[in-house]
């Protein structure tokens, strides 16, 4: 969704690289990228003067005047406004003393109430609740069945005592929730409610009586972020009609502009508290205004990505994986292994969206979106056609084995025969890690051998080379040299562009790990 404000914010800062310092002149230019940035993201006017002005200020100021690196500070003074305008600190849900707590949804019809309050159960239930959903929404036709639906696949309880499709009491309905949640020992209770297709009188009448009959701990506007400027009217005027004490984003994954995310907070004063990216259920967290600014500066958001991982990989397999790579070269590491690998990976979401959590990956986005998911599926109907002695030991796979392999799985010969040699490799690349090595060409990681000692000795061991007596082979290693360190200047690991490692710094919240 912020791909083009991305793109943009990047060739403005990308302008002030190798300036050792910032003349007025180059303080105005850059604001004026921004803004026009802004504004083509569609985001609202008094919130792209408030950004532009308190930016302008701040870069006049001294903590870039003085700054060692002025170009890295005026991006650092961008994020910080950045994440000020999405809302500042994440805001979480507040949860009644006396259970249950009660949350409303509220908003237009089309938003994704519905659908986002199965979300929102599947989230709660993970977080260690017992919620459940109350069907309220009694006039969008087969509104109550949807609502079982997505009730059911995510595992939670629903409350649908009326039949809906202009059947039913959705005020009394509401408040009979409360003592089914209490008597059942449901301890959050998550109203959906009727929408419209615009505002209306009876909309905002409808949505106050049941307000008023459940007395909700939180009042979640759910707002679509891909309607741009209108999003902010639509929750002024729940905001003045209904009231309530945060927002939801639906459909963030969207490919509008996203000026709405950028706008609501800063124009409601109430902030995001939750994101809705995707259409499976389990796509959805609460909303982090500081990781969302560093996604939008292309600097990666690798605390969600840890989450993520710590959620689907245990400790104990993340052991054992280690300890299998470290030993005899890694050849305990089965093709068994590599596809558990792979499906753990799977489970944590699209590729590409995991690889979009990386710092830089928007110079390749257009490489990333264009990763085939089904390739995943392939290499594990691969690995499932071979026998079990075949995935312990790949090195017995012949010619007619490859052939069978191949038929078994719906591939070409030539297929199998690639899946096996990258396992090779990446089973070489991986023991080397966990042996210490570190990535091949790279020192050592701290603590994990292959450090300052062995980079010595390589070092050491280099000095000693002696060129070839043969001219011919003398000149073929000083070409190869020179290429290597013509490609090493051009770009970093992985064929991306090199970085300025010298003048690079962390963001505050990835400090923490480094301790």
């Amino acid at each position: 969704m912020f791909d083009t404000l991305s793109d943009r914010l990047a060739a403005t800062f990308k302008n002030l690289r190798g300036k050792g310092r910032l003349s007025e002149a180059d303080i105005d230019a850059t604001a004026r990228e921004i803004r026009i940035a802004l504004l083509e993201a569609d985001v609202a006017l008094p919130v792209v003067r408030a950004f532009i002005a308190n930016v302008k200020e701040r870069a006049r100021g001294a903590e870039v005047s003085q700054a060692l690196n002025p170009a890295q500070q005026v991006v650092k003074i961008v994020n910080e406004e950045l994440v000020g305008i999405l809302g500042g600190e994440t805001r979480r849900l507040r949860f009644a003393k006396n259970p249950p707590t009660v949350i409303m949804l509220a908003g237009l019809q089309g938003a994704g109430k519905t659908t986002l309050a199965g979300k929102l159960g599947l989230w709660l239930k993970g977080q260690g609740h017992s919620p459940l959903l109350v069907a309220c929404d009694l006039q969008r036709p087969n509104a109550v069945n949807q609502l079982s639906v997505v009730a059911d696949r995510a595992g939670v309880a629903v409350y649908a005592p009326e039949p809906g499709n202009g059947v039913g009491d959705p005020v009394q309905v509401a408040k009979d929730s409360i003592e089914h949640a209490r008597s059942k020992q449901y301890d959050v209770v998550v109203v959906d409610t009727a929408g419209r297709l615009g505002i209306d009188q009876e909309l905002m009448q409808q949505a106050a009586d049941i307000r008023d009959a459940v007395s909700p701990d939180e009042i979640l506007f759910v707002v679509d972020a891909m309607i741009g400027q209108d999003a902010v009217n639509t929750a002024e005027a729940f905001r003045d009609g209904v009231g309530f004490d945060g927002v939801v984003l639906s459909k963030l994954d969207g490919d509008a502009r996203g000026g709405a995310a950028l706008s609501i907070a800063h124009v409601t004063g109430k902030q995001i508290m939750f994101a809705s990216n995707g259409e499976k259920l389990d796509e959805f967290d609460a909303f982090h205004p500081d990781r969302m600014a560093s996604r939008i500066l292309d600097m990666g958001d690798l605390l969600t990505l840890i989450e993520q991982a710590e959620k689907t990989f245990s400790q104990e397999e993340a052991a054992k994986m280690a300890s299998k790579l470290a030993s005899s070269k890694g050849k305990d590491f089965t093709l068994d292994d590599f596809l558990s690998q792979m499906e753990q990976v799977r489970k944590m979401g699209s590729i590409s969206k995991l690889l979009g959590m990386l710092p830089g990956m928007g110079q390749i986005k257009d490489q990333i979106n264009n990763i085939d998911e089904r390739d995943v599926d392939r290499a594990a109907a691969i690995i499932k056609s071979m026998t079990p002695k075949e995935r312990a030991e790949p090195t017995i796979i012949n010619g007619s084995r490859r052939a069978r392999i191949a038929k078994g799985s719906g591939v070409e010969v030539s297929a199998v025969k690639n899946l096996v040699e990258r396992f090779f490799d990446a089973r070489k690349m991986m023991s080397k890690m966990a042996q210490g090595g570190g990535m091949p060409g790279m020192p050592g990681m701290p603590g994990m051998g292959g450090g300052p000692g062995r980079q010595k000795k390589q070092v050491k061991q280099a000095k000693g080379k002696r060129k070839s007596g043969n001219p011919m082979k003398r000149k073929a290693e000083e070409q190869a040299a020179a290429a290597r360190r013509e490609q090493a200047a051009q770009g970093g690991a992985f064929g991306l562009p090199a970085q300025d490692d010298k003048n690079f710094e962390l963001p505050d919240e990835f400090k923490k790990f480094m301790g």
